[in-house]
């Protein structure tokens, strides 16, 4: 039987290792958070620094194919895992996606589409740049869920004293975007493409709350069959292995990308009950280089994310036949943490 290695334990990791069994292959975890949900769900769990090449190693050539849940892996690991076992997507990709300002330079470059950007590493940065405000100054690296963000009205802002400089920033002009999507897609090793319908996502606090199928009433549609195009696009351009989301913003001048996940995506949660085919089940069969079909949907649905102590009724509640309560099994309850998922099919 062959395993799978998949880097990160968390609730996407948890995913894959159960569509992996679908498959009848067997799933090998390595985090280093020996809490990590996923452990509850895989074959065989390894807890490990990141950067400990003997455990490296070892992991390595218990697996015939290595992939991740999430694009903040040190790139060197990646790299040396790669020289033993096949690393999908590929390890360069990340060193593009990792980073906001070369991520957006690089689209840009294929002719899709961004909102205003500059480089910003000192303050005389933002007052050259001041015509980006107001917006949003990002670390270049890591931040999720709206870490890593810090909305400045203007140049006399006082949130402009508590910028540490020794960081590197993005500074995005702020749009007034009517709707946030995502576009979720799998490549696989023959260069097909299995495209999901774009998913609408409503944020609060910076956290993703729900996602759903249906498109507003606003939405032209042409807009979207561009951001279909942008996606795959860029997923054949980086020759992409695997499920990856491209979110967008959508505006009076159409879709602007935001940013790129090159991994299966939590706006695509509910593609396990809504499509044939779950995003996870595809990312597993395009690394792994397994027969592809044409992923269809079968129910529009919504997705509903459980955030911290919600998680204690979700437990105890009963759903209908309709609903499909997903729980992470995370032990540490946090405020705004993401403990698990509902979805419902309309």
């Amino acid at each position: 039987m062959k395993k799978l290695g998949i880097i990160g334990g968390g609730q996407l990791g948890s995913m894959l290792c159960q569509a992996a069994k679908k498959l009848d292959l067997q799933t090998i975890i390595l985090t280093n958070d020996s809490d990590a949900p996923a452990q509850n769900f895989c074959d065989e769990f390894v807890c490990s620094n990141y950067t400990a090449k003997d455990n490296l190693e070892k992991f390595a050539k218990t697996c015939d194919i290595i992939t991740f849940e999430f694009e903040n892996i040190p790139f060197e690991t990646l790299n040396n895992l790669s020289a033993i076992k096949p690393v999908f997507p590929d390890p360069n990709i990340n060193k593009i996606v990792q980073n906001r300002l070369l991520e957006k330079n690089y689209v840009n470059e294929l002719g899709v589409k961004t909102t205003r950007y500059a480089h910003i590493i000192n303050k005389n940065d933002l007052i050259k740049n001041s015509s980006l405000l107001p917006g949003f100054l990002k670390t270049t690296t890591l931040g999720y869920d709206g870490k890593g963000q810090l909305f400045l009205e203007d140049i006399n802002n006082l949130k402009i004293k508590e910028i540490d400089y020794t960081k590197d920033y993005i500074l995005e002009k702020k749009i007034n975007y009517s709707f946030e999507f995502s576009i979720i897609l799998t490549r696989f090793q023959n260069k097909n493409i299995q495209m999901y319908s774009p998913f609408f996502n409503f944020h609060k606090n910076g956290i993703l709350r729900t996602s759903t199928t249906k498109i507003p009433e606003k939405v032209i549609k042409d807009d979207l069959e561009i951001a279909k195009d942008y996606s795959k696009k860029i997923a054949e351009k980086l020759n992409y292995i695997g499920t990856m989301c491209v979110e967008f913003f959508l505006d009076e001048d159409g879709p602007k990308l935001n940013e790129i996940a090159p991994r299966v995506h939590n706006s695509g949660h509910l593609t396990i009950e809504a499509y044939n085919i779950s995003q996870f089940e595809n990312h597993v069969r395009a690394v792994m280089n397994l027969e592809n079909s044409i992923t269809t949907l079968k129910n529009d649905a919504v997705m509903t994310n459980i955030l911290g102590n919600d998680i204690i009724n979700a437990r105890k509640s009963k759903y209908l036949n309709k609903q499909f309560f997903h729980d992470y099994l995370k032990t540490d309850i946090k405020e705004n943490r993401k403990m698990g998922h509902l979805t419902e099919l309309l």
